[in-house]
């Protein structure tokens, strides 16, 4: 492969280990395959918020590693579905944050930012998870949103 000819094409996808990110990550690495890209695959995290008698505020002083279990559930979704042979460079990245908040900073210099259309969300919308929307509507370079491979197989 001729390097040379797309130096800087750079593809971010959205994984939060649900199937349809994972459909997400096999669009992007043939993508990146066919133009000679790298890919980002992107992961978000953020602690839980407690309701409490003063209102809303993060949760502090828990044991529990929320950016390694994400770092984790990442790792995971690369090791299914990525090809070591495969000549495609991919970086990971963990940040905290809203999912479609990090995607779409991820995504300010990229050539395309690739999402599942459904998550691990606990409510999605009925044509769209709203962090897809979100990017759709918000981003600074094209959006793919991938379907979900998997709604037909009932």
């Amino acid at each position: 492969m001729n390097q040379s000819r797309y130096p800087y094409h750079k593809i971010v996808v959205g994984v939060d280990g649900s199937d349809s990110s994972k459909d997400a990550l096999r669009w992007a690495l043939r993508q990146a395959e066919l133009t000679e890209s790298r890919v980002e695959s992107v992961i978000a995290w953020s602690y839980p918020v407690m309701v409490g008698g003063f209102g809303f505020g993060p949760v502090s002083g828990m044991a529990l590693d929320f950016k390694g279990t994400a770092a984790s559930t990442l790792a995971h979704s690369l090791a299914e579905v990525a090809d070591p042979a495969s000549p495609v460079k991919v970086s990971s990245t963990v940040a905290e944050g809203h999912p479609a908040d990090v995607l779409l900073r991820a995504s300010k210099d990229a050539d395309l930012l690739v999402v599942g259309s459904r998550g691990h969300g606990g409510f999605t919308e009925a044509l769209l998870g709203s962090v897809s929307q979100h990017c759709v509507h918000h981003a600074t370079c094209p959006v793919v949103i991938v379907p979900d491979l998997g709604a037909g197989d009932s």
